[in-house]
């Protein structure tokens, strides 16, 4: 909780708000399955998401894995090819390169054109953005938990958060047995995976601290994974996350955007 205290302290420092407006570049893949397969770890699962707008963002963003599928509005400033809207991405990777705070798939970069002019965005090759942190807007889907290919039952569980609305960032997960109040903590091993070498027997329960407002927000999912929970099958948590977390910047979005 001290991490939490911290952040709020930053926060109370600048102007608090929900979308903080970011100048940067952005580079894109020729290839999104450079993308699907990244260091988050959603592996071919990240293929379905977001009709394939995915990115890989910045450490600052990456948050050792905390940023992985968050959701960002991002728009080019040449309003002769991009448009005023400009489109959505999720991050599924880690960007290294320092020069661009996101590298995305070409169908996200291709995304921020005018009709018509597709074509003469891919020629920058490298596009002048700017970009607001935005909630995730999975059509009505609960959270789920994906059990990882890795896990070796009973000895150890390894599970992926998908399908993660709003604008939150999951950052503590524990395990018990449904009906019990024995809680195991689990550790953030990649990207969106988390594990735990003590795993509770029969079937599992989960709760887990989202950002929410300036502060961090419990959620209690009480039945999860069966008795016989599988490895690679995706388990539906009953909850729907819809938190938004603020941010500490200035200025703040209006609501309106402004090209230079």
């Amino acid at each position: 909780m001290a991490v939490i205290f911290l952040l709020f302290l930053l926060v109370s420092s600048v102007t608090a708000c929900d979308r903080c407006v970011h100048q940067s570049k952005v580079a894109y893949f020729s290839s999104a399955s450079a993308l699907q397969s990244g260091a988050c770890g959603y592996g071919n699962l990240a293929i379905g998401f977001n009709g394939r707008r995915l990115a890989a963002a910045v450490p600052s963003l990456y948050k050792d894995g905390a940023g992985c599928g968050a959701c960002y509005q991002m728009r080019c400033k040449d309003p002769k090819i991009c448009s005023k809207e400009g489109t959505t991405v999720i991050v599924t990777d880690l960007n290294t390169n320092n020069q661009t705070d996101f590298v995305i798939s070409s169908r996200a970069f291709t995304a921020m054109a005018n009709p018509g002019k597709a074509k003469d965005v891919l020629k920058l090759g490298i596009a002048d953005v700017e970009y607001k942190r935005v909630p995730c807007d999975y059509k009505g889907k609960n959270l789920a938990i994906r059990v990882e290919e890795s896990s070796q039952k009973p000895n150890y569980l390894a599970i992926s958060f998908l399908y993660q609305g709003g604008q939150t960032e999951i950052v503590g997960v524990d395990v018990a047995q449904v009906g019990s109040s024995s809680w195991n903590f689990m550790i953030r091993n990649h990207g969106a995976i988390w594990d735990t070498s003590r795993v509770p027997s029969g079937a599992l329960q989960f709760r887990f601290v989202v950002t929410a407002g300036y502060d961090g927000k419990w959620n209690w999912a009480k039945s999860v994974l069966p008795a016989d929970w599988k490895n690679g099958v995706i388990y539906d948590t009953g909850l729907q996350i819809t938190d938004i977390a603020q941010e500490g910047c200035s200025p703040c979005d209006d609501g309106n955007w402004k090209l230079h």
